[in-house]
């Protein structure tokens, strides 16, 4: 059954995505006066007539509530794009058009090698399209996972090169919001580049143009980020500030040097916990100078973090630990080797997201149903939803979650039976739902029926690793190498009592 598209739900949905008057002059006196604005806005990136039947959609690189980034080739010239389609109807009816017309507008007014380029837009009936560069080393936390960590050397190198591009968007007047190692991609060449500007707030003064009807929440204490990498004053509903990307810097730095986030816990609560009492314990590896930049990232004061307080960007780039680093040359400097994914290297071993099934998205094609976009993205600005930090929990997992779902605990186990033994992906999610996954074939093997009655769901930890899910009609057993049996049993228990 082929999709329709309501004319009036069509025509509403373009009036509110138009760009609206805006000036592009310097004198901001009279700034609120609409009447005293240009009547035309030029922008860099095109809007383009295409149709996503120009381009060969190949794997994706991550799903989010109303979005999915698939990597595109362009038919007729064979440029490779990370291609962002978004759901026109969730769009509209999460009132999310401001969001996604202040992500187009600022990526198409950054001009950085450090941050993802914007190249051009178009749309039809159902989705919304934007053509960014396709960075194939893939995420920054890719190469932590498969290397486990990062050499100081290493780290050093993408911490500066964050540094770079965090100065330039805070001079430009605007907090990313959402810095962590999955939002750092890796060009062809390996060099970083900041992406997803979907939860990006602009500051009073901001040298970004920004549209009457694109603008972010009016309230500057808006509830946005990843949990492992929030700062403790929004979760005190404090107002944003460029210190809240400088905390986010030195959770990922941590990252990079140890492989785990420093606030790393079984659920959100608990890592809001670790994040409000500075709960910060070093691994004895961990430099001086590391140690002690991260430690002035992690100041529990916004103002007074290194990049933020007095000396500003200086202050930052004279510490010690970025001894050698030349700041002017940077991005002519040969980065890391990159880490190649094993599966890709194994004979016989799938490439799981190796496409994508175009029906998804266009006109007049089959519409997936609801559910079949998942939750994930930290850019769906109003929640967070996703937990990166507990066990490689990266893009391919997001497809089982739903909209507003978020994971309180997953982990990669063995599920025991008698004789063999299969490795799943255990997922906790907050609806509440207890699954566990193929990894390998990315299909839901198991659906445990929850209850909050303990007589018809509880855990029962035979060892550090070993544990038992009980329910009245079957019994489960499971091994955790990393010894989170407890975990999981309180993570469960915690949700039964809620």
């Amino acid at each position: 059954m082929l999709a329709t598209v309501n004319p009036t739900m069509e025509k509403e949905f373009d009036s509110k995505m138009r760009i609206e008057s805006s000036s592009s002059s310097s004198n901001n006196d009279g700034g609120n006066d609409d009447s005293q604005r240009s009547k035309v806005f030029s922008f860099r990136a095109p809007q383009e007539n295409f149709s996503i039947q120009d381009f060969e959609l190949g794997k994706i690189y991550g799903v989010g509530s109303y979005s999915k980034v698939v990597r595109a080739k362009k038919k007729d010239t064979g440029k490779i794009y990370a291609m962002k389609i978004m759901d026109k109807k969730f769009i509209t009816k999460e009132n999310k058009t401001a969001y996604v017309k202040l992500e187009r507008i600022v990526l198409d007014q950054l001009d950085h090698p450090g941050v993802v380029r914007l190249f051009f837009t178009f749309q039809d009936n159902f989705s919304l399209y934007m053509a960014l560069e396709s960075c194939e080393g893939g995420e920054l936390f890719d190469q932590i996972t498969r290397k486990g960590r990062l050499s100081e050397e290493d780290a050093r190198f993408y911490a500066a090169e964050v540094v770079d591009a965090l100065e330039y968007i805070h001079s430009m007047g605007l907090i990313h919001r959402d810095i962590k190692p999955e939002n750092l991609l890796l060009a062809e060449n390996g060099h970083i580049k900041v992406a997803d500007f979907g939860s990006v707030k602009p500051m009073q003064g901001s040298q970004i143009t920004v549209l009457p009807n694109a603008a972010s929440d009016d309230k500057a204490c808006t509830f946005v980020g990843t949990a492992a990498y929030v700062p403790p004053e929004v979760l005190n509903s404090s107002p944003a500030t460029f210190g809240n990307d400088l905390w986010a810097l030195g959770c990922t730095l941590y990252q990079m040097l140890s492989g785990t986030s420093p606030f790393k816990d079984a659920s959100e609560w608990l890592i809001f916990q670790r994040i409000i009492a500075r709960d910060i314990r070093f691994p004895n590896y961990f430099s001086e100078a590391a140690r002690d930049l991260i430690d002035k990232l992690l100041d529990i004061d916004p103002s007074q973090r290194l990049g933020a307080g007095p000396g500003g960007y200086l202050s930052l780039k004279s510490h010690p630990f970025f001894k050698g680093i030349d700041w002017i040359n940077l991005r002519a400097v040969n980065p890391p080797q990159l880490a190649l994914d094993p599966a890709a290297q194994s004979p016989g071993c799938e490439d799981h997201d190796s496409s994508w099934n175009p029906t998804h998205v266009g006109d007049g094609l089959v519409k997936p149903s609801d559910g079949s976009v998942a939750v994930a993205s930290a850019s769906d600005t109003g929640s967070i939803n996703r937990l990166a930090s507990i066990d490689s929990f990266d893009s391919k997992w997001q497809q089982f979650l739903e909209p507003g779902e978020s994971v309180l605990m997953i982990s990669m186990v063995k599920k025991l039976q008698k004789i063999t033994s299969k490795k799943v992906q255990l997922i906790l999610t907050n609806k509440p739902k207890l699954i566990y996954v193929d990894p390998a074939k990315l299909e839901v093997r198991g659906n445990i029926i929850w209850s909050d009655n303990p007589t018809e769901l509880n855990v029962q930890v035979i060892s550090p690793s070993n544990f038992k899910i009980c329910t009245p009609k079957k019994v489960m057993c499971f091994d955790d190498a990393k010894q989170r049996a407890a975990q999981w049993k309180k993570a469960i228990e915690a949700l039964q009592n809620r």
